[in-house]
């Protein structure tokens, strides 16, 4: 039997990047993107490799061009470390698991480096089939947890839960991070939104602003831990402005949830340095009304729009910086929430 399981693309709607400073978010998850990993029984334990992973160019430019894009490792490293942590789980609480082995590869068709949650959603779904795999359950925070510790204490990247919180949950997800609550119970408070009452959202990407999460979020983490003022001051502002969304969602308040996101960019912009390339992105969707911000590190935007004529505006916009343009197929909420 061949074990298929996917996790999806997310979308930072409004909050990031507090979330990994004890903040508040609102993020989705999307169809239109996703990774998936097949998993079936095998004489040994193997890890197969995707075209991400290939080590055989064509020429120099070839080889340059794909670490621009893919970084230089691809998903191999996620799986064998998602294995391996899952493995640890199970361990310490006493879960014992038969002497199977399997095969397991994976393929994703999410734009990667650009913010939508690639590398996160290769380790759902791996965690999902080693579940299935081996019928073990596991709480939907804790899984959440155990994602963000194969990406920061397996391989060392920097990294929030709020990625991980999104695909574990699906759908339209309220985030808080609250320190205390997250020292008492091991994870913060989660809570699915109703999706329906959304306005009019799109995404719009460009492979070649990829940097990565590494790249982006260099030196505010040290900003943060000083106790710089201006970044303490935007955590805690990005966490009022998931607050007043989530009241303006519930209101059906368009035109401030409209600000709201545009206000999460302009506040961005104060304490990080962003490439002009990603600055002209979010200038051409806000002149064709459109409010814009990024859906994650940069590379790719989320925003409101108003009506059919206003997104056909904003195609033709980002059209012309080569930029792709999507309206996104929200996925249906899964799991139990954790309060």
């Amino acid at each position: 039997m061949i074990i298929r399981t996917r996790a999806y693309a997310r979308a930072g709607l409004i909050g990031n990047p507090s979330d990994g400073y004890f903040g508040k978010t609102i993020a989705f998850t999307f169809g239109n993107f996703f990774a998936e990993v097949e998993l079936y029984q095998t004489p040994e334990l193997e890890i197969l490799p995707n075209r991400r992973d290939h080590s055989r160019f064509s020429d120099i430019e070839h080889l340059a061009q794909d670490v621009r894009l893919n970084g230089y490792y691809g998903g191999i490293r996620l799986l064998k470390a998602t294995v391996k942590r899952f493995h640890d789980y199970c361990r310490h609480n006493e879960l014992q698991l038969d002497d199977r082995n399997f095969t397991i590869r994976y393929t994703s068709n999410i734009p990667g480096r650009v913010g939508l949650a690639g590398s996160s959603a290769i380790i759902i779904a791996g965690l999902r089939a080693l579940m299935a795999f081996y019928q073990v359950s596991i709480p939907p925070p804790v899984q959440a947890n155990l994602a963000l510790a194969v990406e920061r204490e397996e391989l060392g990247i920097p990294a929030g839960l709020q990625d991980r919180v999104a695909q574990v949950y699906q759908g339209l997800v309220y985030m808080d991070f609250d320190r205390s609550l997250i020292e008492r119970q091991g994870w913060g408070g989660y809570e699915h939104l109703d999706a329906r009452k959304l306005p009019p959202l799109y995404i719009a990407y460009r492979q070649d602003l990829s940097e990565g999460t590494e790249v982006f979020h260099n030196n505010i983490r040290a900003r943060y831990e000083q106790g710089e003022p201006a970044v303490v001051r935007a955590m805690a502002r990005w966490a009022e402005l998931t607050v007043r969304f989530r009241a303006a969602l519930a209101a059906g308040d368009v035109d401030a949830m409209t600000r709201l996101v545009n206000a999460n960019f302009d506040l961005r912009r104060k304490i990080y340095r962003i490439s002009d390339a990603n600055l002209a992105m979010v200038a051409a969707a806000r002149s064709a009304g459109a409010a814009a911000k990024f859906t994650g590190s940069g590379g790719a935007i989320v925003g409101v729009y108003r009506d059919e004529k206003m997104y056909a505006r904003l195609v033709r916009a980002l059209g012309e910086l080569n930029i792709k343009v999507l309206q996104p197929r929200i996925m249906p909420a899964t799991g139990a929430v954790a309060v």
